[in-house]
This record gives structure tokens, sequence and C-alpha cells, in this order.
């Protein structure tokens, strides 16, 4: 790309002038914004008593896994069972946490070896990834190791190569939709995934599936498919490799959701006898008024049609300022569902892209953060996250980030070409 000195000259001044406004706006977060959260207001009014359909009363101690009506709900977003699925509270990420945990403390099933008596554990990581992922595992004392990953999901040669070692007990990914690749697995990277070899005979798939019904296109045609992965697991001879997660955090409240873990019945009982002494029960109060606002997948549907309709316009219109202002210069994903854009600046350039921004007002999230430890060897990949700004502080964002990436991409050649 070639850019003369006026231009540079202009872009500084646009910036400069954006500044000069004084605007704080922050799309740090893939977070739903206000009107997606009143559309479960109805939610909250309980009506029809406390009573769940076993006749427990929510509002006391009982039913540690969860409430029937619940666990049947997580089953058909998650694809297993009803029996083999634990509710638990608004935060999936803690129930993986948590599994993570009681493996290296007692060991993922009865008689396995904890991780903890492993010198050097590791977990693959996709990359681009969730910076979350990343940073439970070193909070965990896991090394995170990145995995690239292509269109149709992980680069399968890699993984099946490094699971060749015995220290490589897992992995973590989201596998629709992926944060922030956008990036869905396909049919052959699931079943590979399921039937590999792997010398850890504990190998655990942690399946973050917080994106699965978060479509932005309603018709069939428009929108991504993810082959069962408990499925391909047990049909592989490995029903115990996946343990499967998700939440309602971005289909009812971010901050009042309920989340579920599924998995194999003997991973089942592993965990659920673990976490006798963890805790008495999962607010269960709302599990039912989740159960009863969205009683079946026809339900959920019609709900995530009504989120879709208010943030495919936020990506529409991102992705088109994107496309009249930056092709040539930048690439990005183009998702289908999920919460996320992944950028591609020109190598070198995207720590100085969102610190321009930062001086402007805008912040980003931090360049690096979709991979292990912060370092993106290419100082490329900047996870741009439309949903919760309103639209009219969407379109002042837009009016910055382009200025910012041409002006980056203009000072490297610069540097350059001398």
């Amino acid at each position: 790309m070639r850019m003369n000195a006026v231009n540079m000259d202009e872009l500084r001044a646009g910036i400069s002038a954006f500044a000069a406004r004084g605007l704080r706006l922050d799309m740090s977060r893939g977070k739903p914004d206000a009107a997606q959260l009143d559309l479960s207001l109805p939610m909250l009014e309980m009506k029809d008593g406390f009573l769940s359909e076993d006749g427990a009363d929510t509002r006391n101690y009982g039913d540690p896994l969860g409430i029937p009506e619940a666990r049947r709900l997580f089953g058909q977003l998650l694809g297993a069972p009803a029996s083999q699925v634990i509710v638990g509270g608004n935060s999936s990420i803690n129930l993986i946490h948590d599994a993570l945990t009681r493996a290296i403390i007692n060991g993922p099933l009865e008689g396995d070896l904890p991780w903890s008596r492993v010198d050097g554990v590791k977990i693959l990581c996709p990359v681009p990834g969730y910076d979350w992922h990343f940073s439970i595992c070193a909070t965990l004392g896991l090394k995170a190791v990145p995995v690239t990953t292509r269109e149709d999901g992980p680069d399968m040669d890699e993984v099946e190569s490094l699971a060749r070692d015995p220290a490589v007990k897992g992995m973590i990914c989201v596998p629709m939709y992926g944060n922030p690749s956008g990036i869905t697995y396909s049919d052959a990277v699931v079943e590979r995934l399921a039937g590999m070899k792997t010398a850890a005979p504990d190998f655990r798939i942690i399946w973050d599936n917080a994106y699965c019904v978060h479509h932005l296109y309603p018709d069939e045609a428009r929108r991504d498919h993810l082959k069962n992965m408990y499925d391909a697991c047990a049909a592989a001879g490995h029903e115990n490799r996946v343990l499967m997660f998700t939440s309602t955090s971005k289909i009812t409240f971010a901050g009042g959701g309920v989340s579920a873990m599924a998995a194999s019945p003997e991973n089942i009982a592993r965990q659920a006898a673990l976490m006798t002494y963890q805790l008495v029960c999962y607010d269960k109060v709302n599990q039912l008024r989740h159960a009863r606002f969205l009683p079946d997948m026809a339900a959920v549907e019609a709900h995530m049609a009504k989120h879709a309709a208010i943030i495919r316009p936020k990506f529409e219109y991102v992705l088109g300022v994107m496309e009249r202002e930056l092709s040539g210069i930048a690439t990005w994903s183009r998702p289908r569902g999920g919460y996320f854009i992944c950028f591609r600046a020109p190598k070198g350039c995207a720590k100085r892209i969102v610190a321009l921004c930062a001086e402007a007002g805008v912040t980003l999230t931090p360049a690096g953060s979709p991979f292990p430890g912060g370092y993106d060897p290419d100082d490329s990949v900047i996870r741009i996250a439309p949903t919760y700004p309103p639209m009219e502080e969407l379109k002042q964002v837009m009016e910055l980030f382009p200025m910012a990436v041409k002006l980056a991409a203009a000072e490297k050649a610069r540097r350059e070409n001398g």
C-alpha cells in the first residue's frame, strides 16, 4: 500500500478531530446491548408458582444437578440426553474452570492420575481464540499451546501431531461461530477430533459451545451447522472424551442466565460426586423461570430470531464500512453468527491501531488477546465486538476505526520503504 504524507496528515487530523469530541466509547467485550436484555424481561414474572415438574419446590434445597425441565432444555441445546446434563449458575466459564480444577485435583475419572501429578500439563488452544480460556489455563498452571485455525476449524494435522505427547491432556475451544474467528468446525474436523489417537488416555475436549443458537440469519441456508460432538465421540469409541458447555448468558440475561455441562454418563457421575460438598444446589428458581420462558427449541429459535434482528444490522453496518474503506488494506471474517468479527490488520499494526483508537476515546479489545499470553506473533488480529454499543455509537466508532487502520498501515509502509 502506498500513501503519501498529505494523506497521513489528513488521517492524523481526522483522528485528532475525533478525539476532540471527548467521546468515551467501549467496544471491548462481546456483551448484549440493553435492547437484547429487554427481550427477556417477561421471564421475571413467576405467575405459576415455584414447583418444578417433579413437584419439587425450587425455592428450597434439592436437585443439585438441576430441575428436570432445565436439564431437558440444555440437553436439546447441547445434543445429549437430559440425564447426562448438569445445570449450573449463570456462567459456563465457572463450570469449565471447575471441571478442569477437578481434573487437576482428582483426575477426570475414578482411577485416573490427577493432572497435578503430571509434569507440564498442556492444553491445546486453537488461535485466534477466547482470551478467558487462556487465562483459565494460566490460573490453573496449564500450559496453553496455540494451534493454527483454518477455514474449517483447527489444523487437524497439527492437533494430531501434538496429541502424541502424553503431557497434552486436552483441548479447549469454541467450535461454533468461534470467538473471535467466527468459524464453525466442519463435520470432518469434528470426526477427526472424536476419533484421533491421543497419548493421554484421559484426554478431554472442553467443547465451549457458547454460540450454538446465535445465528445472525434465521433461514437454514444462511446459518452454520455443527455436527453433534458427543455422538461423534461415542461412535468413535471415545464417549468420555468430550465435556460440552453452554449458557443462556447471551440468550436471556448476561448477568442472570443459566449454564450447563453435558457429557457421558461416566463423566457426569464423576462430576456429580465431586460436586456433592461443593454446593447444595444452584439457583433453581432461575432454572424454572428459564425453562418456562424457553420450554423447547421452537421457543429458543423464536427468541433468538429477535436477538438476531437487533444485532444483525450492526454486523452488516460494520462489515459494510470495512468493505468500503479498508478493502485491499486488511482482511476480516464475515461470520454468520456469534458475537465477533475477526479483523486482520497488516502485520505489525494491531497494537498501534488499538492505541490510536484508545487515544481518541474508543476502547477495543487489547491487541494480542486472542492468543495465549497476549502474544500475537504477527501483531495483526483485532477482535471486533459490534453488539454492545447502540447503533449511533457504533457508527461513531466506525468513523474512527478505518482512519486508525489506514494511519497505522501507512506508518508501517513508510518505515519499511524509508
